[in-house]
Formats: C-alpha cells, structure tokens, sequence
C-alpha cells in the first residue's frame, strides 16, 4: 500500500511541477508579449498573475512529493503538515494580496472608484488567511514533537565552561 501512495504521489508531484514549469513559460511569453505591444500594464499585471500562479503550483508538488513519498514517522508527521501548510498558504496570500493591488492599481487608472469593494474584500480575506495560518500555527505548535524546532525552557539557559 505504501508502494503505491507513494507512485501516486510522485505522478501527483511531477504534474504538479509540469504545470508549473508551463505556467512560467507562459508568464515569459506574456511578459514579452507586454514589452512588445500597446498595454504594457496590463500584459505585465498577467505575466505576475501567471507567475503566482506558477510558484503555488510548484509549492503544491513540492509538497505533495514530500509529504507522501517520505516513510511514515509520526513523530515528523506534525512538522510536516505545518511546513507545507506554512508554505502553500502563505504563497496563496501573497497571490491575493498581489491580485487585489493590481486590481486597485487598474480600477484607478480607468477611474472605477465604485468597484473598489472587490480589491478591499480579497486583501480582507489575504489577511483573514494570514491570521487563521497564525492560529493554526499556534495551535499545532504542542503537536509538533521531539524534532521540533521550538526551544523548551531549559534550552535557554547557558552553560559556563568549566575552569580546569
């Protein structure tokens, strides 16, 4: 059963990470497409959409291909969830954020202050992201086992050399 998790995880991973090697060509070819034709703006405002795009993409296979092909170990399992929950979150975040400024950006460029609502609801909701990841982290953080990284309170406490 492991055997095929674990084939199932890299083909998961591998179309993953096509997806996101064609959506960075794509981005390029926008980005290019934007330096050669009239709306400079708005080519280049796709090419970053493309390319936020692109980056969760290679983050959701580099997590699939960690997660699930790495041997079970219980102890590292709650380190592993908060890693790739940490990294996939905070990329959709930025990509939210990202999108609402480029949408506020082109909304006052073509003076359509009543539309604004949108842009303020996806930078609201980025920001709902962020503080629901800090409650998860900071919920799951007991959870996290003996090879975490989080220092106990005997771990600061210094240690004097001996004078022999």
């Amino acid at each position: 059963m492991h055997r095929f998790k674990s084939i199932m995880a890299m083909m998961f991973s591998v179309f993953f990470l096509v997806l996101s090697l064609s959506l960075t060509a794509l981005a390029i070819y926008q980005f290019a497409s934007a330096l050669a034709g009239d709306s400079l703006v708005t080519g280049i405002v796709q090419a970053i959409n493309t390319a936020v795009i692109a980056l969760a993409t290679f983050e959701l296979g580099i997590g699939v291909g960690k997660e699930y092909t790495t041997p079970e170990d219980e102890h590292n399992m709650f380190n592993t969830v908060r890693r790739t929950v940490t990294r996939f979150v905070g990329v959709v975040t930025i990509a939210l954020v990202l999108e609402g400024l480029i949408m506020v950006i082109k909304y006052s460029q073509l003076e359509l202050a009543g539309n604004l609502y949108y842009p303020v609801a996806i930078i609201s909701s980025a920001s709902l992201l962020l503080v629901a990841l800090g409650g998860f982290l900071g919920l799951s953080r007991r959870d996290s086992g003996p090879n975490s990284h989080d220092e106990g309170p005997d771990e600061h406490r210094r240690t004097e050399p001996r004078a022999d």
